[in-house]
């Protein structure tokens, strides 16, 4: 890989980054969206583009909670608690959405599902951990695109529940 592949670009004109940040700005939250060539798809990817470390990434997942869609947010160094998510939620059963659930709830495919800015209106938790960081990164809608957010503004703007949905 060469030192150009990791360059971070600002976001050129696409329509799924363009919602991103509508919807952030329509929440009170200015982001300023990079885009990374080698590519931010997975939490690893994405800490070494940024240079950061991978507990500051933030994983959107989604998922089907007694059939209703719900959007877990988690640090790239956890993994959701299906169970926790379950307790927060009041769920019976919760499992991992397939690629075609996410994308038709969120309007993003796997790997650029943003936390904010989707489709339908989505439930968001948020795992406390991140909370800890002073700055994250999430996908803005797109597998190389990114922006840094403080952690307690993108609760605010994600109208997310936080909850301890990590695994310990």
């Amino acid at each position: 890989m060469t030192d150009a592949d990791q360059t971070a670009s600002t976001a050129g004109d696409h329509r799924n980054v363009d919602r991103v940040t509508r919807a952030a700005a329509e929440r009170g939250l200015a982001i300023s969206v990079q885009r990374y060539p080698a590519g931010t798809r997975t939490a690893q990817d994405a800490a070494r583009a940024v240079g950061c470390d991978v507990a500051q990434i933030v994983k959107s997942l989604v998922f089907v909670a007694d059939g209703r869609v719900v959007i877990a947010l988690v640090s790239g160094a956890d993994r959701a608690d299906t169970q926790r998510l379950a307790a927060a939620l009041g769920a019976g059963r919760v499992r991992r959405a397939d690629a075609d659930q996410a994308r038709e709830a969120t309007g993003y495919a796997i790997g650029g599902i943003p936390p904010l800015g989707h489709r339908s209106a989505v439930p968001v938790l948020m795992d406390e951990h991140l909370l800890e960081q002073d700055t994250v990164w999430a996908a803005a809608g797109l597998p190389d695109a990114v922006f840094a957010v403080d952690p307690r503004a993108l609760v605010a703007a994600a109208n997310a529940q936080v909850a301890a949905i990590a695994e310990q």
